[in-house]
């Protein structure tokens, strides 16, 4: 703990707090009853009434100040006891002794007793102590007494402090965390999009540099016809506009390129018997289902949907504790719909990260790229179930 910490009250303020002024007014009023309902002359009663409720007010009064002022406060209250019983006489009023608790409580809440103003406050609570031993019906039971109050009221305050800090420091964790665990989102959303937009460029430069292969074998296939010469300066231009968009991928894209450690294209659907049988070789039971006649897909879908399927079995081998999993899927009219449900714990476990993916934050991403849709949760029959559904209109011959 900080000195500065230790030197201040912990809840410093001028203004008293509402529980200040209901212990203020308790005080006082128990005072002002105790004042004068016991006024009399004779052994345990008040002879001096005005005396005794003037310095209940004055207790009140000084629990005003007891959150800024804690201190201060006891020792004036020892002065305010010392003054009543000089002039009233051995009678010792209860509401001096409340007052005395609640301020004991409140240094010890207050101040750490390893900074200066804890040792001062322990210093006043042991005034405070020897002030009890004044009067003169007093004995060895009543000093226990005394002790064993003033030690809980100094305890129970000792505890209220820690249990704050502790509070605070949670809230504080809690907070960072927080801050952090967004920031891991925003960074896991960037670095997703970042190997989307890599996956993407290797298929989009594919295509535009087959459709440019596939233009100058046209053109060539002209021959030197002059009859034919404008159709092949246009198919010319468009050798040129593919070559260019080529190099302007490169350029814009070329240094988001991750190079793969198995090289080759990206994989595809028509590679998912590969992964199910790298699943099944560690030990987890792939039922692999596929509803509705397959067709071919837009690259870029079929990348994704692939890549959505190996994060999802992923997370089952990592974290589901799962013996089977069912890969389900579906080529409906207008969308690919893909569905992996494990056996597993089920929604008490995070879907994480996995094979250099980002769990649902990337799954979501790639799902939304296309227009589609990704949910996660718990399986209606146990377990875990992942669904996402790819718009898939559009094909490729």
């Amino acid at each position: 703990m900080s000195t500065a910490r230790a030197d201040r009250p912990a809840a410093p303020g001028w203004r008293p707090s509402r529980l200040d002024l209901l212990l203020a007014l308790a005080v006082a009023a128990a005072g002002l009853v105790e004042s004068y309902g016991r006024h009399g002359r004779g052994p345990g009663q008040i002879a001096l009434p005005a005396l005794f409720a003037a310095g209940a007010l004055a207790a009140g009064a000084l629990l005003l100040v007891r959150r800024r002022l804690p201190i201060t406060a006891l020792l004036a209250l020892i002065g305010v006891g010392v003054a009543v019983l000089l002039a009233g006489g051995s009678y010792y009023a209860a509401w001096h002794l409340y007052s005395m608790l609640i301020l004991v409580h409140t240094i010890a809440s207050a101040y750490d007793l390893r900074s200066r103003h804890g040792r001062a406050g322990l210093a006043a609570v042991l005034a405070a102590y020897a002030f009890l031993q004044t009067p003169q019906d007093t004995d060895v039971a009543e000093m226990l007494i005394t002790g064993i109050f003033l030690g809980v009221a100094y305890g129970s305050g000792i505890l209220l402090r820690r249990q704050t800090e502790q509070t605070t420091r949670l809230a504080a964790l809690t907070a960072r965390l927080e801050v952090e665990r967004e920031e891991r989102a925003r960074r896991a959303v960037a670095e997703e999009r970042a190997r989307i937009a890599r996956e993407l460029h290797d298929v989009i430069s594919h295509n535009v540099s087959v459709m440019t292969l596939h233009t100058g074998g046209v053109r060539l296939m002209l021959g030197d016809d002059p009859a034919r010469r404008r159709e092949r300066e246009l198919l010319q231009g468009v050798e040129q506009v593919g070559r260019e968009a080529v190099g302007e991928l490169a350029l814009m894209l070329g240094m988001l390129r991750e190079v793969e450690a198995a090289g080759g294209p990206q994989p595809g659907l028509d590679r998912l018997g590969e992964l199910v049988a790298q699943v099944e070789e560690s030990g987890l039971a792939v039922r692999f289902k596929v509803e509705g006649p397959s067709r071919p897909l837009p690259p870029g879908v079929g990348l994704s949907a692939y890549r959505v399927i190996q994060e999802s079995l992923t997370n089952v081998l990592k974290h589901a504790g799962a013996s089977g999993v069912d890969l389900v899927l579906t080529y409906a009219p207008a969308e690919l719909v893909v569905e992996v449900t494990d056996d597993g714990r089920g929604p008490a476990r995070a879907p994480v990260s996995g094979s250099g993916g980002y769990g649902l934050v990337g799954m979501r991403e790639r799902a939304a790229l296309h227009g589609g849709s990704l949910v996660a949760g718990a399986a209606p029959g146990g377990g875990y179930r992942v669904l996402a559904r790819f718009p898939s209109g559009a094909t490729e011959s």
